[in-house]
């Protein structure tokens, strides 16, 4: 089993470019389904797990796809479509497989999609995207634990409201309302910068996608798509990880390629911390020379504070002067990292959906696990700042959502490597 093994106490200095966004190629790349002729070129796909997933979950509906991971690219011919039943081998290992349902009924008319997977980091209802489809016509059946789709009469516009603002719902239903006959509005959808990525790429595929971004989007009809060129926006959460990991490990690191207008709520909590931060039109840099003081903070939807970066964020609270209560509002379970960095010594309790965390303590280097995606990105900044050995295991959570995040860690000054290991850990 794959361990990362980090030797803490190197404040990180230089330049780390930031690559594709993993919440922003997911779709995009379902999406692609909805290209009935020609090759769908994306650049800046970074080479993460849930890429290669999606990709074999294309593969196994018949489309071709072909991925060049030192370039970054993705080549996808989805102009022959052989099967709209997703495997379940592959559906459950990545819960954003499910966003193929959305291209295929818009495409074939009908889909089959296995329940999806993923972290386990509370429940992600899918009703959002299932009441979505009914609005638009479809006819939906569950059973043996399969998701049965149908628009024997086509998909029509319709006005729907989203209770919740869900991401994926959101993208689901935008993707299947692109070809629905008619016009859709959608209401309180979700307002990430990946959402205005998926429509721009629809919009250069031949979609009529108005008010990405807002809380009302509108979408008129059309009866194909056709497959283009496109370049995925920057991981703000991957930017948002380096950024805190030069504010707590007191170093100063350039950020390339980070957009700071999808940064806000990290720029202005990193600020409060005590954290210089310069904005630049080629990225933002990171810098501090002293510790990082307590920041009350609470999670919320986009323009809020990211869910994504909650974890990365007690990690460095954990080591920052003061007492900071961190209050979590999008998924319930979502503190599981709260015990593995309480075994490096972090002082850290938890009432319901809020964690007080008592900071001004030195972690010391324990074997933790990486419990999610950005559980595993804290327990590796927080080895960043401690004393003697941290070992994580489970990096494949990691592995997710982080390109080449040892040899970027390096690069920047970190005592990091990844390792073949027997997990020994709690």
């Amino acid at each position: 089993m794959e361990q990362l093994v980090i030797h803490g106490g190197h404040p990180l200095h230089g330049r780390v470019k930031i690559g594709g966004a993993k919440n922003a190629v997911l779709p995009i790349i379902a999406g692609t389904l909805l290209g009935t002729n020609g090759r769908s070129v994306l650049d800046d796909v970074p080479a993460l797990e849930d890429v290669y997933t999606i990709t074999a979950v294309l593969r196994a509906l018949g489309v071709t796809a072909d991925y060049t991971p030192e370039e970054h690219r993705l080549v996808i011919d989805a102009s022959h479509i052989g099967t709209a039943v997703a495997p379940y081998d592959l559906v459950r290992k990545m819960r954003a497989s499910f966003l193929i349902m959305g291209p295929l009924l818009a495409r074939e008319g009908h889909a089959e999609i296995s329940l999806p997977g993923g972290c386990a980091i509370g429940t992600r209802p899918i009703d959002l995207h299932l009441k979505g489809f009914e609005a638009l016509g479809a006819e939906i059946g569950i059973t043996q634990g399969a998701i049965h789709a149908r628009a024997p009469h086509g998909l029509k516009g319709a006005r729907i409201y989203f209770d919740f603002p869900s991401v994926g719902a959101t993208e689901n239903v935008m993707m299947a309302a692109s070809c629905a006959e008619g016009q859709t509005i959608l209401e309180n959808p979700a307002l990430e910068p990946e959402i205005v990525d998926l429509a721009n790429y629809l919009n250069v595929m031949g979609a009529r996608i108005r008010g990405a971004g807002t809380n009302r989007i509108k979408i008129d009809g059309v009866p194909e798509l056709r497959a283009a060129a496109y370049t995925i926006i920057p991981d703000r959460i991957e930017a948002g990880t380096y950024m805190v990991a030069a504010a707590m490990t007191r170093g100063d690191v350039f950020i390339e390629n980070a957009i700071s207008e999808h940064l806000k709520p990290v720029i202005a909590k990193l600020k409060e911390a005590g954290a210089q931060i310069e904005e630049d039109i080629a990225g933002v840099r990171v810098f501090a020379d002293g510790p990082m003081k307590a920041i009350d903070l609470k999670t919320m939807p986009y323009p809020g504070f990211p869910t994504d970066m909650q974890a990365q964020f007690m990690a460095m609270l954990a080591v920052a002067e003061g007492t900071s209560v961190v209050t979590e509002t999008v998924f319930e379970n979502r503190f599981m990292h709260v015990d593995e960095l309480v075994r490096m010594g972090a002082r850290i309790r938890v009432d319901g959906r809020t964690a007080t965390v008592e900071g001004g303590t030195s972690l010391s280097g324990a074997p933790v696990r990486a419990t999610d995606l950005r559980a595993g990105a804290a327990m590796v900044l927080a080895g960043l700042v401690a004393s003697d050995e941290t070992r994580v295991g489970y990096i494949h959570h990691i592995d997710r959502g982080y390109d080449d995040l040892v040899a970027k860690l390096v690069a920047l000054g970190a005592d990091i490597q990844r390792v073949d290991a027997e997990w020994v850990g709690a």
